[in-house]
């Protein structure tokens, strides 16, 4: 499920902390030693200086060590450089320094520093007994780090020096930076990855390359340059038809007449058409809703004809897809749209997002914002995930600790006021990255929800996965017990105190497990759920799902006397704790008339007779590990599959294989917008026809289990989880434009996707998905997503603006982006930035870079070089700035070689 799975993929063997200078501390990371020799001679003021001139630089060696240690396949290795400043103070071997490392280190050296794990990434970096820090001096500590590194922005931040007695400060040296031009969140003190044959890829077999400039540009001239479409609906609607006639002109405004549904109901898309100039006037807008047969909830007709424009839908959700779809048309048409007939209705009912608050917190704001996105793109499903080991991130007022605690992270070691800083999370209580949804939030949220016909689904992980509740729930403990008040203080503890069970997490967590064998954890369980119920009722909005997430549960509770006395009487192994937590708390939301959801790994270790009869299961299995057979067997035992595939559907992965990009990469090198679009939701093994795996090889998708008759997948959800996304601008980076592209698949069916035949496998390169025809669609999509990028400007949505793909062939600059309106600009030999209209001569190396439709944002800038690799420059040229129908196949997620 979570992105930090990252580790699954990457590792061959589990992991575990190896280094050999001592064993993880406890929490209360101070020890009496170190107290001892402190702190007399060092001041706060002394701290704070460290904290602002201590040297602070990552370098990532190599993704290809060769010398890995025992027991691990592939590692890579690290250079982490501390350098003093030119005074230090005394009493400094009292301080630490802490960071975060996102893969587990296997091993360290350095003469001078300890390296020691505290919990999950959180790191320490103490001077050894007899050792001091010399002034003006750079000390390099040699991290190896466990599985692969092949992002710049795999480096976690705000890395800080702690001391006995004192308030911890950040590095100032770590801190992110943000752009001012493009908003992108930067990370100084990495350097720059530059060699490709060392850091690019691991295995012999992994034929990844970085999308260098050269690479994009023949990658983008062989999909063809967009079309100018007729309609920039999107997503695509069912049935076009443009009959001849005279343009309407609604810039005089519109009369509504609603029958058959409430204003409130569509006052959104409603307000969506004065938000593109469209007011009050005298062009009839007929909206009427009636249920038929031919039209379902989400189906609708719209016809705009000189005399006015008329909608009929079954619900109110068609109505308002109907005004969505008129407000993107009137736009594109300057507000004169020409005659249009569209029937339309969605392909899967379930058409979602989520987005992840536990990790990293995300305002109430942004989500509302999100909420409007989805309206406009037709989603419909809002799966907000807010709790998991980093954070707690609503307000369940009988437990204040859950929020108090659990949703801040902070220099508190007790861990009674706030987490430990994780995942590099600024401690700064005021910090973005922290906080929680109050009820209030939440309430408005469900309303906005409603408004626009979106469910929220909302989403605690567990029994894994739930740290922040287990600490919260201690720090609760702590306090009532202290107050004499022990019945109290124990009915919402989550872990069994004798447990004397040893186990790490995949995200490196000895505490994040719930104990399933107390009834405490049920008691807790209970009333959250009641909790959100009765937001859901103040909201008027009943809790119609619940996800429980159930997924990546370590090796828990094997040596707890509550489990073991459990397992004594039931005669369960620890193996199936989980599967019966899952099954008891899925039955205990039946009761309430609540379907459970879960994460497709642990809802497979459950009876199938054992569970309700309704469950959501979120498919996170790989394409090409095993995702397909899970879908499919899980489909078979008649639950509702929502495909949520790491490879296509999270957009936490890179948009391109490039250090520059964010996001891990464990489940997919690059997802780009085409190929989202490219993906075929309800023939799962046909994909293999147009992706490659996660190293860009070629391969097979069998049927191994076919799908019963009659069974059919939910839906398609788009996943932002925020281990490496820290600010609301960079959730709209990780989501648009790809997002569009999902919405456009979960809605329409491409004429080019394979009907599903049971037993028939895939491979690559497949004639059964004509890639002449993709290419077509695509050019179709682009130009509609390129129409969508300035009503994201107007909606202030910080998108993804792609590098420009560019070479230079016979001393001329030849670029192309990858949507239209995104404008290109050059600029050589550290000169002014000028725009590109076409091919231009220059001389040297010419950085390029894209600029959004209203002037206000730049994207990533790249590097052009003069060199011989553009050997068929000219074909090139020709190729983008004139379609050619013949481009030869290029596949969805594979790099064009040269």
């Amino acid at each position: 499920m979570s992105s930090a799975t990252a580790l699954i993929a990457a590792l061959a063997a589990p992991l575990s902390f190896q280094l050999a200078q001592a064993a993880p501390p406890s929490l209360a990371s101070t020890s009496v030693e170190e107290t001892a020799r402190s702190v007399d001679a060092l001041t706060q003021r002394d701290l704070d200086s460290l904290a602002a001139d201590l040297g602070y630089r990552m370098t990532i060696v190599s993704n290809r060590p060769g010398n890995c240690p025992t027991g691990k396949v592939v590692c890579f290795d690290v250079d982490l450089a501390i350098t003093t400043p030119a005074r230090v103070p005394a009493g400094i071997a009292a301080a630490e320094i802490r960071f975060g490392f996102i893969n587990g280190i296997v091993a360290a050296s350095s003469d001078v520093f300890d390296v020691r794990l505290i919990n999950g990434d959180l790191h320490r970096l103490s001077i050894k007994p007899g050792q001091t820090w010399a002034a003006a001096t750079t000390y390099h500590v040699r991290l190896v780090g466990a599985g692969n590194w092949f992002s710049t922005y795999h480096a976690m931040p705000n890395a800080h020096i702690v001391a006995p007695g004192l308030q911890g400060r950040v590095i100032a040296a770590s801190k992110p930076r943000v752009d001012g031009q493009s908003g992108l969140e930067s990370l100084p003190f990495v350097a720059p990855m530059t060699d490709e044959a060392l850091l690019a890829t691991q295995a012999v077999d992994d034929v990844t390359r970085w999308l260098a400039p050269e690479r994009a540009l023949e990658r983008y001239a062989t999909r063809g340059p967009a079309s100018t479409p007729d309609t920039v609906i999107l997503p695509l609607p069912a049935s076009i038809n443009r009959p001849a006639g005279e343009p309407l002109d609604l810039t005089r405004g519109v009369q509504v007449k609603l029958s058959g549904v409430n204003a409130r109901d569509v006052a959104p898309a409603l307000a969506a058409i004065n938000a593109v100039g469209i007011g009050k006037g005298p062009v009839p807008l007929r909206i009427l809703v009636h249920p038929a047969a031919d039209l379902g909830a989400e189906a609708y007709r719209l016809s705009i004809r000189p005399a006015g424009v008329d909608i009929r839908a079954g619900g109110a959700a068609g109505a308002s897809y109907a005004l969505r779809s008129l407000v993107q048309q009137a736009a594109g048409e300057q507000g004169r749209p020409r005659p249009l007939e569209v029937q339309d209705a969605p392909r899967l009912p379930f058409r979602g997002l989520h987005v992840d608050l536990g990790r990293n917190f995300h305002s109430r704001d942004e989500i509302l914002k999100l909420i409007e996105q989805m309206a406009t793109y037709k989603l419909n499903r809002l799966h907000l995930h807010l709790g998991d080991d980093e954070g707690w991130r609503l307000e369940i007022p009988a437990l204040p600790e859950l929020t108090r605690v659990g949703g801040y992270r902070c220099f508190d070691d007790t861990e009674q006021t706030c987490l430990l800083p994780q995942l590099g999370a600024n401690p700064d209580p005021a910090a973005p990255t922290n906080g929680f949804l109050t009820q209030a939030d939440y309430v408005a949220i469900l309303h906005a929800a409603r408004d626009r016909q979106i469910e929220v689904i909302p989403s605690f992980d567990m029994p894994g996965h739930s740290r922040a509740a287990i600490r919260s729930m201690e720090a609760r403990y702590a306090r009532l017990m202290a107050a004499g008040r022990r019945s109290e203080a124990e009915r919402y503890r989550l872990v069994d105190p004798n447990d004397a069970t040893r186990y790490r997490s995949i995200q490196n967590y000895n505490d994040n497990t719930l104990n399933v064998c107390s009834e405490n954890t049920y008691h807790f369980v209970d009333t959250v759920i009641d909790a959100i119920r009765a937001m859901h009722k103040t909201a008027g909005v009943p809790l119609r799902t619940y996800h429980i997430g159930a997924d990546e549960t370590a090796g828990a509770w094997t040596d707890s006397p509550a489990c073991r006395a459990r397992m004594a009487k039931t005669g369960e192994k620890p193996a199936d704790l989980g599967a019966a937590f899952i099954e008891r708390v899925a039955g205990d939301l039946a009761k309430r008339g609540i379907m459970v959801a879960g994460w497709s790994d642990g809802l497979s270790h459950t009876a199938a007779d054992r569970m309700p009869a309704k469950v959501q299961t979120n498919i996170w299995g790989g394409m090409f590990t095993g995702g397909v057979t899970e879908a499919h067997e899980q489909l078979n035992r008649g639950w509702a599959v929502v495909l949520s595939m790491p490879d296509v559907t999270y957009l936490d992965m890179p948009n391109a294989v490039d250090p520059m990009e964010s996001g891990y990469d464990w489940g997919a090198r690059e997802t780009d917008s085409f190929k989202a679009f490219a993906f075929m939701p309800e023939n799962l093994p046909a994909n293999a026809a147009l992706m490659t795996d996660v190293k860009s090889r070629p391969s097979t998708i069998a049927d191994t289990a076919p799908v019963a008759q009659n069974r059919r997948i939910a839906g398609l959800q788009a996943q932002v989880w925020s281990e490496t996304v820290r600010g609301d601008a960079q959730v709209d980076y990780m989501l648009f434009p790809r997002v569009l592209a999902l919405a456009e698949r979960a809605w329409h069916r491409a004429a080019w996707e394979p009907t599903y035949v049971a037993g028939t496998s895939y491979t690559f390169g497949d004639a059964r998905v004509p890639m002449s025809d993709v290419y077509r669609d695509w050019r179709d999509f682009a130009g509609r997503a390129g129409a969508a990028l300035s009503a994201m400007d107007r909606a202030g949505i910080a998108y993804r603006l792609a590098p420009p793909g560019a070479r230079i062939a016979n001393g001329q600059l030849e670029a192309m982006a990858e949507l239209p309106g995104e404008t290109i600009e050059y600029s050589d030999a550290g000169g002014q930035w000028r725009p590109y209209a076409g091919p231009v001569a220059v001389t040297g190396d010419v950085v390029v870079r894209t600029r959004s439709p209203d002037g206000r944002r730049v994207g990533r800038s790249v590097t052009v070089t003069q060199r011989q690799e553009a050997t068929n420059g000219s074909q090139v040229a020709v190729a983008a700035t004139r379609p050619s129908p013949a481009a030869p196949a290029q596949p969805a997620n594979s790099v064009p070689t040269q």
